[in-house]
């Protein structure tokens, strides 16, 4: 039997995602936000059903698996390939899925007529699955502050650039203090 792994995610809030072939677990507020309470987000059945499903769409590698799930939740989450091959591995031992001819190393895997009919059977509860991973994705995208970081990146570079560079001198080191200053108590006030 193989026994999860812990792994902390990298970032400002943390997270943590139980590893294994069996179970996946990410910590969830009750917001969406990372932390506090944890929620499973896929029971091995679930995670089976996923890949699936997705090789159903196409043919696919491992690693094309962990970029695709990481895709569609805007990279809330990402599967490791100690919870993806082991699950392929079961899913080939089932007769679901088969490995196709590939150039290079990795294994290509598609679907069989078992894995259709399989995946007919649940077409529910598959189409639930995809829900969470859109709506987890959703949640990302609006909650990442993306824009802002982009906007905070901007503004460290340009003055980074003028400051080195010498360009400025202290009556315009005073205005774009004034104008950073402004943007701030707007900010505050939003």
């Amino acid at each position: 039997m193989f026994h999860g792994m812990h792994r902390h995610h990298g970032g400002p809030r943390g997270g943590r995602f139980s590893r294994g072939p069996f179970s996946v677990s990410w910590e969830v507020h009750g917001d969406g936000e990372r932390g506090g309470r944890s929620r499973r987000m896929f029971d091995g059945g679930e995670l089976r059903l996923v890949l699936l499903k997705l090789i159903e769409e196409q043919p696919r590698h491992g690693y094309d698996l962990i970029r695709d799930i990481e895709e569609r939740t805007s990279g809330a989450y990402a599967p490791s390939p100690g919870v993806i091959y082991p699950t392929l591995t079961m899913l080939e031992d089932m007769g679901l899925i088969e490995e196709q001819k590939a150039e290079g190393a990795k294994k290509l895997f598609a679907i069989t007529t078992a894995g259709q009919a399989h995946l007919s059977e649940r077409e529910e509860e598959v189409e639930a699955l995809f829900a969470r991973l859109t709506d987890i994705g959703s949640r990302r995208a609006r909650t990442s502050g993306g824009p802002v970081m982009r906007a905070m990146g901007n503004l460290k570079s340009v003055l980074q650039q003028r400051l080195s560079a010498g360009e400025i001198d202290a009556e315009t080191i005073h205005k774009v203090a004034a104008l950073i200053d402004d943007a701030v108590q707007k900010i505050e006030r939003l």
